[in-house]
């Protein structure tokens, strides 16, 4: 998934997916990590403090930025 035109980016968010409640995110130095949209924010500021998850030159998403897959509490 590492292109070129990605490397300037600190995160970057993986393809949209329906059978999983979760999105791939890659920190940059730390790897890929499944996040659910609890998730998210928090471990963006843990990796890096002063980011603002929402700044579109160092966050990339792959589609349908901050939309994550329906779950409900309770579901395998």
């Amino acid at each position: 998934m590492e292109t070129n035109s990605t490397s300037a980016h600190l995160v970057e968010v993986a393809e949209f997916r329906t059978d999983s409640r979760y999105r791939l995110v890659h920190f940059d130095g730390h790897g890929w990590e499944p996040l659910g949209p609890e998730e998210f924010e928090p471990r963006v500021h843990q990796l890096f403090p002063e980011l603002d998850p929402r700044d579109a030159g160092k966050v990339h998403w792959a589609d349908r930025p901050w939309e994550w897959p329906s779950w409900h509490p309770g579901e395998a």
